[in-house]
């Protein structure tokens, strides 16, 4: 039997909400406020209060999961109890989506999860980018390791806290991602393969086609359901994934089935999930592959952003082998090349690339800039110079080129009007490479050089003019001090 309570300070919303989220809470009267809180209006940005509602469906804690956590909470929220309650969230997942009065429907099968400040903003604008749009998010443990093996290091609700109060948390939400890790099922998840999202929106069609929860997922915590629904949401005919980029859900301490089960006992549970899944699907379960790429939603956190860069080039997900590589199979990270570089037929032209390649490798990217266009000037259609110029063409605007004390790019320039043939330009640029100075105590040598190589010059120089004796023998007197020195 389901009984209703609807509290809150505004009671129900005073038009038709566009999403409503579905939470469902079990025995987590630690964890839960904390989630709710940050899906209130005092914590989402650029949404009205009343464009969402929120659903908390209690799958029959005990005791009751206490109305007051959201009876001050800005916003509209309604919690709904289940007693008797299955130990599955599966039925309390589908008694959340009958009750939601919103056209986008958001369900967090675990209410331990926060999430940060734009979630319902762009989940709003994701779920209608497409017809049928599968809006997902990536989950997170807070305390940076997967949560089981945090514990054994001695994590736990005190420490915690302790690190949710070190960011000021909830004064930015964001913040969040500085004191987390990825979960299993979202490792490197905006470039390979979600396994399912603890955040998952999609158009009440959607969910009516696919029939909602599958509640025959009786396990405790559900075992499979949520990789389930997930899988067959991104599997329905023209489903179209939306990732948000910076927005997430972040798991809380609690004592979860699945998420902080000791790894021994996980190792056995998984094993009687997968027969579960084997027995209602007739298939072992794999990794869902959306039909066509993900569309990316939302901003980028600094926090975020590093590891979307560290995924793209050093993935940990542990079957990245088994799929391509997000920039492909054949990029050359030290050229940023999609494919291996043509060499061009042209002896001049390839040793001018290979310089220029040489540049791009050591990061002396006005040097490369300044490269490349020489050789495109001697070569218009060859292909990688261009490749090149179209990455670091912009460090050298101007014409003529404004460079600082740089004395490595004289040196490259030199080198490539030496391969052109042009010994004036590249004197030119060697002399410039001299009197700039090299780093550190090297820059000091070469200025000694420059400036005793300038002294004799400037002796030999006088020799050639009509001095008096006099004058000459001072001049002589002096190169024989200058070969003391």
């Amino acid at each position: 039997m389901a009984s209703e309570v609807r509290v809150g300070d505004a009671g129900a919303p005073r038009r038709r909400p566009d999403v409503s989220v579905v939470v469902v809470v079990y025995n987590i009267p630690r964890a839960a406020p904390r989630t709710l809180l940050s899906l209130s209006a005092s914590y989402q940005r650029d949404i009205d209060p009343d464009d969402y509602e929120v659903i908390v469906v209690d799958n029959g804690s005990n005791p009751p999961f206490d109305r007051s956590a959201i009876a001050d909470l800005r916003g509209n929220f309604r919690l709904v109890r289940i007693d008797p309650a299955p130990p599955s969230p599966a039925h309390a997942i589908n008694v959340g989506l009958a009750e939601a009065k919103g056209d986008v429907i958001g369900v967090m099968i675990d209410g331990a999860r926060m999430v940060t400040p734009g979630l319902l903003h762009f989940a709003r604008h994701g779920a209608r980018l497409y017809e049928r749009a599968i809006v997902a998010t990536l989950g997170w443990y807070l305390g940076y390791d997967f949560q089981r093996w945090s514990m054994q290091a001695g994590y736990n609700e005190t420490r915690e806290d302790a690190l949710l109060a070190s960011i000021e948390w909830p004064r930015d939400g964001y913040r969040l991602f500085e004191i987390a890790a990825l979960d299993e099922s979202s490792v490197d998840g905006w470039l390979y393969p979600l396994q399912e999202s603890n955040g998952l929106f999609l158009r009440r069609a959607t969910w009516d086609a696919l029939g909602g929860a599958d509640e025959r997922f009786d396990a405790p915590g559900g075992g499979f359901l949520n990789l389930d629904t997930f899988r067959r949401a991104v599997e329905l005919p023209d489903a179209r994934l939306v990732i948000l980029l910076g927005e997430a859900t972040f798991h809380q301490l609690h004592g979860g089935v699945a998420t902080n089960a000791a790894v021994d006992r996980l190792r056995s549970d998984l094993v009687a999930y997968r027969a579960q899944h084997q027995a209602i699907r007739g298939h072992d379960f794999k990794v869902a592959h959306p039909k066509s790429p993900p569309t990316y939603l939302g901003v980028l956190p600094r926090p975020a952003l590093a590891r979307v860069v560290r995924a793209a080039l050093d993935p940990v997900w542990p079957n990245a082998h088994e799929v391509e590589p997000p920039l492909g199979a054949q990029f050359d990270r030290a050229l940023w090349s999609v494919a291996p570089p043509v060499r061009p037929t042209d002896a001049t032209v390839a040793k001018l690339v290979r310089l220029a390649q040489q540049e791009f490798r050591a990061g002396r990217y006005d040097a490369v800039a300044a490269i490349a266009r020489l050789t495109r000037a001697h070569a218009p259609d060859e292909a990688e110079p261009q490749r090149l110029l179209s990455l670091v063409g912009a460090r050298i605007p101007d014409d003529p080129p404004v460079i600082g004390p740089n004395p490595e790019y004289h040196r490259a320039l030199a080198d490539a009007y030496r391969l052109l043939g042009d010994d004036t330009r590249a004197q030119a640029e060697e002399h410039k490479f001299l009197s700039y100075g090299a780093p550190s105590g090297a820059g000091r040598l070469v200025r000694r050089v420059v400036a005793r190589s300038e002294r004799l010059a400037s002796l030999l120089a006088m020799l050639r003019y009509p001095f008096s004796p006099a004058t000459r023998r001072v001049v002589i007197e002096d190169l024989k001090r200058f070969r003391r020195s």
